[in-house]
């Protein structure tokens, strides 16, 4: 299974950023492989908050719109939105601590954490320094 970053959601969602075709391309390939894509709650929480800010490049996204868009990836293409399992915060405790874990990385442990527990292998981001999480690969697709 393929675990989708934000950052890729928020190019297809942003048609005037230079990276917005190719993430649009790498959602659709995404959707289009036989072992399916999702993404975690928490990076559609992300998408919200940076789309619809008053402070966007290019303007805010109306709430109406970006639901519409992350609707559309549900239905059309069918992407999973994972949500943290039982033992998630105790699992999510043990790894920040033996990985050292500090300041908004752990934001990117959440995200692999609930990808991987929902059972992708690899994570699609555009974010160089997405952190490492054994068992599961890191794969930019705009590169």
């Amino acid at each position: 299974m393929i675990a989708i970053d934000t950052n890729l959601l928020v190019y297809a969602h942003r048609a005037a950023v230079p990276e917005h075709l190719i993430a649009r391309k790498a959602i659709e390939q995404a959707a289009n492989d036989p072992r399916g894509f999702g993404t975690a709650f928490p990076c559609i929480a992300e998408f919200w908050s940076i789309v619809t800010h008053s402070l966007a490049a290019g303007g805010a996204t109306p709430p109406g719109t970006a639901s519409k868009f992350i609707q559309s990836l549900i239905e059309q293409a069918d992407m999973k939105i994972w949500s943290p399992g039982e033992e998630f915060s105790s699992r999510f405790l043990q790894t920040a601590s033996e990985l050292s874990i500090n300041g908004a990385r752990i934001f990117d442990l959440q995200i692999a954490l609930i990808a991987f527990e929902s059972g992708a292998e690899e994570i699609w981001s555009h974010d160089k320094n997405f952190l490492k999480l054994k068992g599961l690969r890191v794969y930019d697709p705009l590169s």
